[in-house]
């Protein structure tokens, strides 16, 4: 299995990935990377905050987007270079999260792909924003 190359890369190709995050992703996500902020994790501290719930961890939903880069566009053998990030509003367990990449630019001489990469809710509200830049696999 191999993504594309840069030659079949247009600006304004894009590619989508989907998932429903459970409590069990949170927990998952959070064990993997020690991340255990109670906003996260205790529902009781949780409800004192700012969402008055748990939410899930900002970096999950960023997941989703390599998920796109890795496995669709470009696809297997793309190198993820970069990444901006800007966490728009909170992903609540039980929410269905949809990334999306989307091709703004191309350099062909340096082997780089620019990226519009965001995630939205069922309810189309951007949760994410960003731009990432790749080097997509070489022919």
């Amino acid at each position: 299995m191999k993504g594309r190359t840069i030659a079949e890369l247009q600006v304004g190709d894009f590619a989508e990935h989907a998932k429903t995050i459970s409590e069990g992703d949170v927990y998952l996500f959070a064990g993997v990377t020690g991340d255990m902020n109670p906003a996260h994790l205790n529902a009781q501290a949780a409800a004192a905050g700012i969402f008055k719930e748990r939410i899930a961890h900002g970096m999950l939903s960023a997941g989703l987007v390599s998920a796109v880069l890795g496995m669709q566009l470009p696809g297997p053998g793309t190198i993820y270079m970069s990444q901006t990030l800007k966490f728009t509003a909170p992903v609540k367990f039980g929410d269905t999260i949809t990334a999306r990449a989307e091709v703004i630019d191309r350099n062909v001489e340096k082997n780089r792909i620019t990226l519009k990469t965001t995630c939205t809710n069922q309810n189309g509200k951007v949760v994410l924003d960003g731009e990432a830049m790749v080097m997509p696999p070489k022919a």
